[in-house]
Parts: C-alpha cells; structure tokens; sequence
C-alpha cells in the first residue's frame, strides 16, 4: 500500500456525459481515505500550466447529472514533447502531487504512460462516447451518446412519415461505428454504414426501391462521421435513382451533449472509485476497463497496443517483449469484437425494410 497524499484528476480530449459523475467518485472516495483531491483544469495543458485547486467533497456536489466536464478539456501540442512533459512533472512536484487519475481517451492513456515512465504513477480511465477503446467494452459517455442519437433519429423520423422522405444521417464517433450501428439497430434503419464493413450503394438503393413499392413511407440511413463526404452525396443519389425525397443530417456536436444516463453516472462511479483503490494500492499505469459486465484493470501499454492491433495500425515491432500467448489473446479479443459487430450489422440487414 503506498502512502498517497495528493493525487490530482483532470479530463482530457473530447467531452463525454458521465465525466463528472467520475470526478465526484474521485474526489469522494479519497477524501474518505484521508488523501486530498486536486482538480486539474483543462487536461495536461493545465497540468503543464498549474491550472488547479484543492477540491472539497462540497465542489463535487451536484455535478453527478451534468455533462460535459467541470473541469474543461484542451487539447496541447507542448505537452507530447519532453520539454512539455518536464513542465507537467515539475508542476505536479511543486504542489506535492503524488499520482494522477486521467479521464479520456487513447491520447489521453498515452499521455498518462508518458507521466508513468517519468515517475508519475498514473490510472487512466476511458471516457469518450465513440466507445473505441479496444480494450474496454465500454466508455463513459457512449450510452448517453446512444440515447441521445435515438431521440434525434426518431424525431427525424416523425417527418420522414409525414412526408415520404429520406433521411441520410450522419453521426459521430470518429473512425469507429458503434454508435450508427447500435443507433442504427434501435431506431430500424434501413441501413447503416460503417468504416469497419464494406457496404454495397446499389443494394441499399435497391432495397429502398422495394420498400417504397411495398407502401413503406420513411427510411432511415445511418452512417458513420468515418465514411467522410459521403453522406451528403448519398441523399442526392437516392434521390435522383429512388425519386424518395432525400435529406441529409448532421448531428455532429449535440451528440456529445446532455445530461447523462443512468448507466453512464453508474458506470462512471465505478470507475472513479477503482481508479482511486489502484493507486492506493500501489499500482500505476493501468487504465480502468469493463470486461463481461466487470470492473478490471489493464495495463495502458497493453491495452494501446491492443487498440493499434484492432484498427490495424499496429507495427510488428510493437509486438516485442509480448509473448506468445498475449499476442494470441490479443488476436483472439480482436476478432471477437469484429465478429459481434458483422453480427450486428448482418442482423439489421436481416430485419431492416
């Protein structure tokens, strides 16, 4: 058990529901393990600047239900350098801060690792609603994103009816598909589009044509902010082949708005509070994941690598110092996910009109 006096909590990269709820968790439960709290304001770039301040149990109060993140996010080109980083160690000394809880994603993880091999022990946990952190099955933030898509798409869809229409919906989540897919799958789409599985134009078209001849009146298309440019250029050709009035949707930014689910307040809690025992613990240098339905801990070098290896942007020479077994394992998770999401997505095309 190491003997932590003062760690300090930041959020970095994009906002997602749910942060907040993970702060609170943090402050509270080392408050009550006698280890004081200090908020970091906007991410390692307020780290590098001493941007912060001792936080009470009464500063967390009544943010659990908010989004965003009390403590903000930006973004630093300085702070991935060694100069940058020196700053950020040389902050934390200065006010006597011993570990550090990163909330983000896996710039964010990378950024913790750096404080790690210089001596900082840090505990990242995954909080972006793109929900593409290859080794968690859940991000904070990505349920509230979900819900939110939902309510969107089913109001778009109110008016499809009224008007025969089509609407071509993009949304976010960079180059990952969850969001549309899972989106896709709840609101009935007619079909979703996804970086991760070829899709064929001329079969959705195709069965638009049928759809609209069987009496159908509104269609829905998800598709991914990944498959950029396309959107747009899709509704003009369903248009011009279908002759179904077509729209194009980008919610883009309200996405990632709003206050969040229940799943994601709870989930986050859990996190916050894990994060906190593994620093009391000793350990540094794990991120918090959701593994079959459970809290467990990874560590963020494996788990980066994972994520390079499942976006196949992995270079085998990351692979050294791995053994065998952990890149089998690796392999093996990989094609897991892949295959519950060609699950997912061959379902929607089974059950769509």
């Amino acid at each position: 058990m190491r003997n932590f006096k003062k760690i300090g909590v930041l959020t970095s990269g994009g906002d997602a529901p749910g942060m907040n709820a993970a702060i609170r968790a943090v402050t509270r439960y080392a408050i009550s393990h006698d280890v004081q709290v200090v908020g970091i304001y906007e991410g390692y770039k307020g780290l590098m600047e001493g941007q912060m301040r001792i936080f009470t149990d009464r500063d967390v109060s009544n943010i659990i239900n908010r989004g965003g993140t009390i403590l903000y996010s930006a973004r630093s080109k300085e702070f991935v350098t060694e100069e940058g980083l020196q700053k950020a160690i040389q902050t934390c000394r200065d006010n006597g801060i011993d570990g550090l809880i990163a909330i983000g994603g896996d710039g964010t993880f990378r950024g913790a690792t750096d404080l790690t091999a210089r001596g900082l022990p840090c505990i990242g946990i995954p909080g972006t609603i793109d929900n593409d952190i290859t080794a968690t099955e859940y991000t904070i933030g990505y349920d509230t994103a979900l819900n939110t898509t939902i309510e969107m798409v089913d109001r778009l869809r109110d008016t499809c009816e009224s008007h025969a229409r089509c609407n071509v919906v993009e949304v976010m989540g960079r180059n990952a598909g969850y969001i549309p897919l899972y989106a896709g799958l709840a609101v009935g789409a007619s079909a979703i589009l996804i970086p991760e599985i070829q899709f064929d134009e001329q079969q959705i078209i195709k069965k638009l044509i049928a759809s609209k001849e069987y009496g159908k009146r509104n269609f829905i298309i998800m598709i991914s902010e990944g498959i950029e440019n396309y959107g747009e250029g899709l509704a003009r050709r369903i248009e011009e082949t279908t002759h179904i009035e077509s729209r194009f949707a980008r919610l883009a930014h309200v996405v990632r708005g709003g206050d969040p689910s229940l799943r994601d307040r709870v989930i986050a809690s859990q996190m916050g509070v894990e994060a906190v025992r593994l620093l009391l613990a000793g350990k540094s240098n794990r991120v918090v994941c959701v593994r079959s339905d459970k809290i467990v801990d990874i560590d963020i070098a494996y788990a980066l690598t994972l994520d390079r290896m499942y976006k196949g942007k992995l270079k085998p020479e990351e692979l050294n110092g791995y053994s065998e077994k952990e890149i089998r394992d690796m392999r093996d998770y990989c094609a897991k996910k892949r295959t519950e999401m060609e699950a997912l997505y061959k379902m929607n095309l089974d059950i769509s009109k």
